[in-house]
């Protein structure tokens, strides 16, 4: 989760406890850090680790470098694709 984003709360009216959280589907999220990949390496599906601005790790493509913007699949916590500026 990331600070600023809507969320959606169910709370028990009687005793004002949440119980239900829905997150977003998708959030789009900066790469803090990952290994150096191998540019124009798209061919492949091979995946390396990467660290995000929320603390959460994932496995990006090896194209994808520190400080890209990538959209993350919430419910799987996978990577979904890049964001182009």
């Amino acid at each position: 989760m990331k600070e600023g984003m809507t969320v959606s709360i169910l709370v028990h009216a009687e005793e004002e406890t949440p119980l239900v959280v829905e997150l977003p589907q998708f959030i789009d999220t900066e790469v803090t850090y990952t290994e150096p990949g191998i540019k124009g390496d798209t061919a492949t599906n091979t995946m390396k680790p990467a660290t995000i601005d929320t603390g959460a790790e994932t496995k990006v493509p090896l194209f994808i470098g520190i400080g890209d913007k990538i959209k993350v699949d919430v419910a799987k916590g996978q990577y979904a694709e890049r964001i182009k500026d």
